[in-house]
């Protein structure tokens, strides 16, 4: 279901040496469907009237007054406050650690834990803070590289319009929100851009002027020596895992399924390589139900993959019962006897 690119190559002249900047870059699509996604934006709208209306903590929510092109985009910050730049108060670029801001929205965890059981980001590294970007015509984000306070990787969902984001070692400011950079990639609507590797620490990258409005969550885990003096961790976010891939199917299955019921005769030697067979993806099949069944057991509001992965017994998305056919059922049982 999802489409991943991660083939990302642009050579640029590092230190002395030709290097690929892109390297780390991946892009994810159809991780979110169309209607989570305005779910996503909806919860979105909810926090920034929140914001408006003075409801969240002071350094949660941003929202500058436009004085020109480029300048006034909003943002809303979950899980710590990040400084983009020297404060009034001295503090200089960074997480704030003696600052509080708003805990994470149910929906935005929901986000993560999708992410990484669809093995978009890994388990290794949960975020535990996100930053949301509310773009107006004509905002923009300059260049720069995201600060170590975070690890890597990280990831931005784009939604609500496509955009392009520029990459490049050196990012020429052309004007109000107007920049050169040596590649662009185009983020579709509902993509999800992981950020490692050279892709995150060696090229720079911006998002020019926006024709339109436009939402991005980026979602980031922070440096543990680094946290807020009084974060604690979620225990919604801890001991995530991915989902198990479908196990491939045995020779003896695959033959099988090429057979007719009245064909379907199975050897003594078939039948000790089957026993085998069986006993090792027992084993895996209980761990990957394990794995589904605490994703569907979630309070989430997204059906973490139940249509894709059917409970055990559970009939076909076409209605029709999973069980053999009457014939073959027979043919079983006489086997059996």
């Amino acid at each position: 279901m999802v489409g991943r690119k991660k083939d990302f190559k642009h050579m640029e002249r590092v230190d002395g040496r030709w290097i690929n900047v892109l390297e780390g870059l991946e892009l994810h699509t159809g991780v979110f469907s169309a209607a989570e996604q305005k779910r996503i934006v909806a919860c979105v709208y909810d926090v920034q009237e929140k914001g408006r209306n003075r409801q969240l903590r002071r350094r949660t929510y941003s929202e500058p007054r436009k004085w020109m092109r480029g300048k006034g985009r909003v943002t809303i910050q979950f899980g710590c406050c990040y400084n983009y730049a020297v404060d009034n108060y001295g503090n200089p670029p960074g997480i704030i650690q003696d600052e509080e801001v708003d805990p994470m929205p149910p929906l935005l965890k929901t986000m993560i834990k999708r992410m990484v059981a669809w093995h978009v980001l890994p388990p290794t590294c949960v975020p535990d803070s996100c930053i949301v970007n509310i773009y107006d015509k004509d905002d923009c984000i300059p260049p720069h590289i995201d600060h170590h306070d975070f690890l890597r990787p990280f990831c931005t969902v784009s939604l609500l319009s496509k955009c392009n984001i520029l990459f490049g070692r050196e990012l020429k400011i052309m004007g109000p929100g107007e920049f050169s950079g040596s590649t662009a990639i185009p983020l579709p609507v509902g993509s999800v851009l992981v950020l490692n590797g050279n892709g995150a620490d060696v090229a720079k990258h911006c998002v020019p002027a926006v024709p339109t409005e436009r939402i991005s969550i980026t979602f980031r885990k922070m440096d543990d020596s680094k946290l807020p003096y009084k974060f604690s961790p979620d225990p919604a976010l801890q001991n995530l895992h991915p989902l198990a891939y479908p196990p491939i199917k045995s020779p003896v299955q695959q033959v099988a399924n090429t057979l007719s019921p009245n064909q379907q005769q199975i050897t003594p030697e078939a039948q000790v390589l089957g026993k085998h067979m069986h006993c090792h993806w027992s084993h895996n099949s209980k761990a990957q139900e394990q794995v589904e069944i605490a994703g569907l057991a979630s309070s989430s509001p997204f059906k973490l993959g139940s249509d894709d992965f059917p409970p055990l017994g559970s009939s076909s998305a076409n209605g029709r019962s999973n069980k053999p056919s009457r014939p073959l059922r027979q043919e079983l049982e006489q086997q059996k006897l």
